[in-house]
């Protein structure tokens, strides 16, 4: 859009009765008595850096008298055409944002890029949406201000109206992170037979409804979820609200993982520019891919995969020179060949950051065509890879390895069950087939390479996986702990050792890539797991000694205790987390120098990078990295770090929606659990056997006063000596459920066991919190 110029300066003009009538720079009258034009009064507005209204522009026009009065009928018939909107101090251009103001990041577009709307806006016409600039944070005061920005943060930011053809006339310059505003939510309406209704929450945080109106409904039907407006609490206590935008439904359990997509900005529909696309890809030629289609390569996955990005391969060496060797292949889908850069199909896969998996479905960082077709590894169908051959000595120490961009046919899809079962002695009948040729060399070469990573010493932790089980009305039907199995252990070990190929290949050819890096621990998530250690008589050596084989030997220690489960999830809570970064910081949980994401670039954005920096440096062909992506590398690694944490974010408030509606009809119903959790207002319970989170708030605990001890993790009753530990097993009641929030509150049922905690001698005077009789 491009801005008027101001009218041309009018010369000054005598005071008359102290007022100010004109001066430097104001814009002149039009001919007519001196009334500007309604494009002038646009335009000063536009252009006037502060709030201006009726009083300023007649100073600038210079008007007096009854120009005055004339000026004040054109501006009401402005902003009753809807040309003008605000009050006689401070008016607009109608659509205009101001030039600073508070902002709220709803979306990323195709190409990545955050989208802003601002916070308040009280016109009839809807928000409009700014493109959030790039802000070069270098200092230490920025970074504190601003920090990373994603979705669902505020900011106070400067506005500038721009024409970049991208179909944006706004953009906004962060000035200042605030906290995240909460007036534009997202609930569940609710219908109340009276007219109106109410809207039930969806976030654990937030346990109040709020009070719809009749005819604020804005066209919901009961169960939608939708986005709406808070508005102040009224004398009667409640707050009203107006809904603004209807999502969908997600009663059907089958689709309550739409809350999660909505609640974090998960893009869930492909753009119709991607899936036309789809027509139009790259064409398989024998030039780019050499022959393998001979390799007796299997995929071994989940019984319930969808896609097959990987497939392994190993056979003895026969090189004299490396006596009981072995050669390993891993073959990873070609991606890179489809999905080009700069294109459609690669911005949303950027934008999306990876796939994500929910127990009702999967929201996909590629298009089904690609990713459960032409790149899914599928059984007897030639397919493009990129495959990495290895070899390993008797040690399973690595000699070398090379890459290869390959055409390859699958010999056979197996799960993991179907490979073990095999191996255990009772093959299927298409394992049977597999077993001497295929599968026992594999299990021996794995057996090669276990010797080596028992011996560099990666972080060994024990943590059951839960697996929800739906039925075919989307309802939970079971929570299960699928048996952790070899078969498991060879595809992951396969994988690592292509992953850390990748890294090192790239490294000598001097190319820039994404690594996946995972830093020690800190000095205060330390010293707080040495205190919970302590209570179990447990210790870890000094920081600047730290490997993961120092929490391989506490692990080890709990597995004689009753709370071993325990002590890996609280070994867990104290690894840092893992993220992407163009600069290599090494990967402490598994003790390797450097690491790459290689072995799924359908899923993961990470992946397609570490391929097309692999195309480039080895000359592949088509598909390879690009100097544009080089420099966007850091952008694009912070991105895809905050699209990995927002999927785990997502899945986990699923699955606790799917279990707190299975849980909805039991209410008083008695659950053996854990307590998993000791804060200042309470304990966390985890049930046995969903593994379902609750809170048990401290006023419900007994009749006496609780004191939080914080090193040993610990409430203790001040008149009884009674206490709740981490990790007890514990008794809880069911005693109230909001599924949309996936949110349980429990009352104990269990008595506290005898303090080992020496309280302090006059604790009466020291009263924290305060305890209350159940009701």
């Amino acid at each position: 859009m491009t801005r008027k110029p101001y009218p041309p300066k009018a010369p000054a003009k005598p005071h008359r009765k102290g007022k100010h009538r004109g001066g430097p720079g104001a814009p002149q009258g039009s001919e007519q008595g001196g009334l500007p034009t309604r494009e002038q009064i646009l335009a000063f507005l536009e252009q006037s850096p502060e709030r201006s209204g009726k009083r300023e522009i007649a100073r600038a026009f210079g008007l007096s008298g009854d120009d005055r009065v004339a000026l004040k009928r054109l501006l009401q018939e402005m902003a009753h055409d809807g040309a003008l909107v605000g009050t006689k101090k401070a008016l607009k251009r109608a659509g205009n944002l101001p030039p600073t103001g508070v902002f709220i990041i709803v979306a990323r577009d195709a190409d990545g890029d955050l989208l802003a709307e601002p916070r308040d806006w009280d016109e009839p016409t809807p928000r409009p949406r700014a493109v959030v600039a790039h802000v070069a944070r270098s200092h230490a005061k920025d970074r504190n201000e601003i920090g990373t920005l994603g979705l669902g943060d505020t900011v106070l930011a400067r506005t500038k109206q721009i024409n970049d053809g991208g179909g944006y006339d706004w953009s906004i310059v962060p000035m200042k992170r605030l906290e995240k505003d909460r007036s534009r939510a997202l609930g569940i309406y609710r219908k109340d037979s009276r007219g109106g209704g109410r809207i039930e929450p969806i976030e654990k945080r937030e346990m109040r409804s709020f009070r719809i109106e009749e005819g604020r409904e804005g066209g919901a039907k009961d169960g939608d979820l939708v986005r709406f407006d808070a508005g102040r609490p009224t004398r009667a206590g409640f707050v009203t609200a107006t809904i603004s935008e209807v999502l969908g439904n997600p009663s059907d359990q089958r689709q309550i993982s739409l809350i999660a997509v909505h609640t974090h900005g998960i893009p869930e529909h492909f753009s119709e520019r991607t899936l036309a696309e789809l027509a139009d890809l790259p064409r398989l030629s024998q030039k780019d891919h050499a022959d393998w289609r001979d390799l007796p390569l299997v995929t071994i996955d989940p019984v319930d995969a969808r896609d097959h990005d990987d497939a392994v391969h190993a056979a003895p060496d026969a090189d004299p020179a490396n006596p009981s060797g072995w050669i390993a292949t891993v073959a990873i889908a070609d991606v890179s060949f489809y999905v080009r850069p700069g294109s459609s199909l690669d911005r949303e896969a950027k934008v999306r950051g990876n796939s994500v998996y929910f127990p009702d479905r999967v929201v996909p960082m590629l298009p089904e065509k690609i990713s459960n077709d032409l790149c899914s590894l599928r059984e007897l169908e030639d397919r493009p890879a990129l495959a990495v051959r290895m070899i390993f000595d008797a040690q399973g120490h690595k000699r070398r390895h090379t890459f290869h961009r390959i055409l390859m046919r699958s010999a056979a899809k197996l799960n993991y069950q179907e490979a073990q079962a095999a191996i255990d002695g009772k093959p299927s009948e298409k394992a049977a087939p597999l077993l001497e040729p295929v599968l026992r060399p594999l299990w021996a070469c794995y057996a090669c390479l276990s010797q080596a990573r028992q011996k560099r010493g990666p972080l060994d932790l024990d943590l059951p996986e839960r697996k929800i089980v739906l039925d075919k009305q989307g309802r939970v039907a079971d929570v299960i702990v699928p048996e952790r199995l070899d078969a498991h252990r060879l595809i992951e070990e396969f994988m690592i050792q292509a992953n850390v190929a990748a890294a090192e290949t790239l490294e000598e050819k001097k190319s820039r890539l994404v690594y996946r890096v995972h830093e020690p621990p800190s000095r205060e998530k330390l010293a707080s797991l040495n205190d919970f250690l302590a209570t179990l008589g447990m210790k870890l050596p000094h920081a600047g000694q730290l490997r993961p084989a120092h929490f391989n030997e506490i692990l080890a220690k709990a597995k004689e205790l009753p709370v071993s489960d325990l002590v890996n999830e609280v070994v867990l809570r104290s690894q840092s987390q893992a993220v992407y970064a163009p600069d290599n910081l090494g990967h402490f949980g598994l003790f390797l120098k450097r690491y790459a994401h290689f072995t799924s670039p359908i899923r993961r954005y990470a992946d397609l990078i570490v391929h097309r920096a692999l195309v480039a440096a080895l000359k592949f062909g088509p598909g390879g990295i690009t100097a544009e992506e080089i420099e966007e590398l850091p952008r694009v690694a912070e991105m895809i770090s905050q699209a990995e944490r927002r999927a785990m974010l997502a899945e986990r408030e699923t699955i606790d929606r799917l279990i707190a509606f299975h849980l909805a009809d039991r209410i008083g119903a008695i659950f053996k659990g854990r307590i998993s959790g000791v804060t200042r207002s309470g304990l966390f319970v985890r049930l046995a056997d969903t593994g379902a989170d609750g809170f048990i708030p401290i006023s419900t605990l007994g009749q006496e006063y609780f004191r939080y001890e914080e090193s040993a993790h610990t409430l203790v009753g001040e008149r009884s000596n009674l206490a709740y530990h981490l990790g007890d097993k514990v008794e809880v009641k069911l005693v109230e459920c909001v599924p949309t929030a996936g949110a349980l509150r429990f009352e104990m049922v269990s008595e506290g066991a005898r303090s080992k905690v020496n309280l302090p001698h006059g604790i009466r005077g020291q009263r924290r919190m305060r305890g209350r009789a159940r009701r």
